[in-house]
């Protein structure tokens, strides 16, 4: 069940991510085709308003389908229609007319072609495999001329699409750390809770409920209690309480070493964070495990740190892990997990969502999209550091398992 639940608590993650994607591409007029939680072959899907929703059977990840991610070009052509022309050489007088209109940029004449190619394939008779390729390459370039294109989209545009799914994991990571701080998260105060018998406060008659006023001369906020008693080194000190409306004044009492420390022995009473506090705490926390984050790829670079990377397979283990210790610590777990998919996601590496983003700054800056080639080239890259990285994270994994 634990084990489900991890499973469940991931694809949540996933589904947040592509959540993002999904709602500032349509937001900013580059409207969706496609929007799965997993890769296909489907399990489950359905069409609603032109969009395809599916689950599919292959839990790694998702992706959402934004149209005319790269600028159409002659090659699209033969990729995506060369079987259909070996099979009715028919077509081919209209591919070609649509791949010169593509070479030469004239977006009209394409259309117009494309038109009349998908008539052609809609009057012959191809294979069924081979027609419903030929109809995904159709639909593609389609997309690809089509004025939502996200190609065609201004530079700032581009960048929120990509930039919406990492940020989606990163401000789930601060609700779900913030309601924890708010929920679990504690703030001591100068009010005693509990005092330990036999203790030096027993001693001096403090009593639970007594708010501490000042310690030794000195008035104290929370914050200042345990650092002026252990720094007293056993000196005694006095203490003054709020009591029943009035403030008394303890006898003079010394500390004892308890735990390598100068106590009086009582604990005090503790209160839940406030919002604005709780929204702090999660910020600090992020900050601190981005860095954690960061120094570990580092270490990675320079040789070191295989032991820290996993897979899917860790991920979910630990997640099941956390769940058997309770909901606190499965969904403190969960933003951790939210967090580091946001940092790994914006690394810039095509295919991840932190390549698309410096390409896109970078056509931005040039005035001129980067040629389909370069593209493809660094994404064979980018794609070979991603599996290095799945295949470490599996085999330490493993490991951990066996």
């Amino acid at each position: 069940m634990t084990i489900f639940v991890a499973i469940v608590g991931l694809g949540f993650l996933i589904l947040v991510h592509e959540l993002g994607h999904f709602t500032a591409s349509l937001a900013l007029g580059m409207r969706p085709r496609r929007f799965y939680v997993g890769f296909p072959p489907a399990i489950l899907k359905t069409t609603r308003n032109g969009i395809e929703y599916g689950l599919g059977a292959i839990p790694l990840g998702g992706f959402v389908k934004i149209p005319g991610m790269h600028r159409p070009a002659p090659v699209d052509v033969d990729a995506g229609l060369s079987r259909a022309m070996h099979e009715e050489p028919a077509l081919s007088g209209a591919a070609g007319r649509l791949r010169n209109a593509l070479a030469a940029g004239d977006h009209d004449a394409a259309r117009d072609s494309l038109r009349v190619l998908g008539e052609l394939v809609d009057e012959r008779e191809l294979t069924p495999p081979v027609e419903a390729s030929a109809r995904r390459a159709i639909d593609d370039l389609n997309d690809a001329l089509g004025p939502d294109a996200y190609w065609r989209a201004p530079t700032w545009k581009r960048v929120v699409a990509i930039a919406a799914g990492p940020a989606a994991n990163i401000l789930l990571a601060l609700v779900l750390f913030t309601g924890l701080s708010m929920t679990t998260g504690v703030k001591a105060t100068t009010t005693v809770d509990q005092v330990s018998r036999n203790s030096p406060a027993e001693a001096m008659g403090l009593r639970p409920g007594d708010r501490i006023v000042s310690i030794g001369g000195a008035r104290v906020q929370a914050e200042d209690v345990t650092r002026v008693i252990t720094g007293s080194e056993g000196r005694p000190l006095t203490v003054v309480v709020f009591r029943s409306g009035r403030e008394l004044s303890l006898p003079p009492t010394s500390p004892r070493l308890m735990d390598g420390a100068f106590r009086l022995g009582f604990i005090p009473a503790a209160e839940s964070l406030p919002l604005h506090e709780a929204a702090q705490e999660s910020v600090v926390l992020s900050a601190r495990v981005t860095r954690e984050i960061g120094a570990s790829l580092g270490r990675l670079v320079q040789g070191d740190g295989r032991d820290e990377i996993s897979s899917p397979v860790g991920i979910v283990q630990g997640s099941s892990d956390a769940a058997k210790r309770g909901t606190d610590t499965f969904l403190y777990v969960l933003g951790l997990i939210s967090l580091s998919i946001a940092l790994l996601n914006l690394l810039p590496l095509l295919p991840l969502d932190g390549g698309h983003i410096v390409f896109a700054i970078a056509e931005g800056v040039r005035g001129r999209t980067v040629r389909r080639e370069i593209y493809e080239k660094v994404s064979v890259v980018g794609l070979g550091i991603v599996l290095l990285l799945f295949f470490i994270g599996l085999t330490n994994d493993i490991g951990r398992l066996s």
